[in-house]
């Protein structure tokens, strides 16, 4: 295990931006993580623990401790009767593990194609899309705690999962490192599609002759996703400048009835003559951010120097030359406009990193 000085963060992140790494460390094993972990700890140095950086932000200065970057893929798979179990180093890349299952037919994760990042952060904000989460297939996480350097597991149901979070986001955020992730898919599985959205795409495939005898499979689902993805850029591509971004910057709030109803409330006395989209979960009312961002005055392509809002997704914020303190300028005014319009308070999406 090498540990380099002075690393730049910008080229391993989907933002591209972001200073130097005081050190940086490229980890491939369990070992070699809890190698550097010791390390860090003997040297008293902070550790950012980084893997696909489709989810994060660092700021220009850098960061004044040592990064861990989760590299280089290990999946397989294992028959069990009924399902099939997907087993993963943290640092597989996600849509790796998407595009094998959905290849051998495997259910659970074909609604997830397409989003950037590693198989090791998905349980940490519970990655979902199109009415699917990891937390519906995850049946362990294997980690190594901090503190003590020993490794832990954790059943689906002791990673205490909810909407976009989990508790390495939440009470345990910072005290473990995730280093492999077990999914349980099912053989043969008929995908449940439950956005209108995706309904359409299929529809639409099936009407073309793309979907054979009417019934979609997984790949079928997966490439509609990714269909989907594209037309938002938020599928990962060179040649497009407005996928340089964090996929979306702000998670859709999920609010009480009475927060929901004093939002009807803002938006009918503003004018507002359409519905106020939302969606009932467990714990409240879901309204997307996307239309919160829009309708508080700032549109797809809407932009602030060189910061700027995708012209595809208005969820997602675009580097088109800038630095991070212009991107989280940015973000701070569609906060703030969507306070004073909606009284609604969005949470960023991405790890945002202080230097120090």
């Amino acid at each position: 295990m090498e540990i380099r000085t002075s690393v730049p963060l910008a080229p391993y992140t989907t933002l591209g931006l972001g200073g130097p790494a005081r050190f940086f460390a490229e980890c491939r094993s369990p070992e070699e993580v809890r190698e550097t972990l010791r390390h860090a700890s003997s040297r008293r140095l902070r550790v950012f623990v980084l893997a696909g950086g489709s989810n994060v932000l660092f700021p220009d200065r850098g960061f004044d401790g040592l990064v861990l970057h989760l590299a280089g893929d290990d999946l397989s798979f294992d028959d069990a009767g009924s399902h099939v179990l997907a087993h993963a180093w943290a640092g597989t890349d996600w849509d790796t593990l998407v595009q094998a299952a959905a290849r051998r037919r495997l259910g659970g994760v074909e609604c997830l194609s397409g989003i950037p990042g590693s198989a090791g952060a998905t349980p940490v904000q519970n990655v979902g899309a199109y009415g699917q989460e990891v937390a519906d297939t995850i049946t362990s996480v294997r980690a190594i705690e901090r503190g003590g350097f020993g490794n832990v597991e954790f059943s689906g149901d002791e990673c205490r999962f909810g909407y976009r979070r989990s508790r390495f986001k939440g009470e345990d955020a910072g005290r473990y490192v995730i280093t492999g992730v077990t999914f349980r898919l099912e053989k043969n599985a008929r995908p449940a599609v439950r956005y209108p959205e995706l309904m359409r795409a299929l529809e639409r495939t099936a009407g073309a002759g793309g979907v054979r005898g009417g019934e979609p499979t997984p790949e079928d689902v997966r490439e509609a996703v990714l269909a989907l993805r594209r037309g938002k850029s938020m599928v990962l591509d060179p040649s497009d400048p407005d996928t340089r971004s964090a996929g979306s910057f702000f998670t859709n709030p999920v609010l009480s009835p009475g927060a929901f109803a004093d939002l009807e409330r803002r938006w009918k006395k503003a004018g507002g003559a359409e519905a106020v989209p939302s969606f009932l979960e467990s714990d409240g009312i879901k309204v997307p951010a996307a239309w919160l961002v829009e309708r508080s005055g700032f549109p797809k392509g809407y932009r602030k120097g060189n910061a700027a809002v995708s012209t595809k997704h208005a969820l997602a914020l675009v580097n088109r030359g800038c630095t991070a303190a212009e991107l989280l300028a940015l973000a701070d005014e569609i906060r703030a406009g969507v306070r004073t319009t909606f009284g609604v308070q969005l949470e960023p999406e991405p790890v945002i990193v202080p230097s120090s």
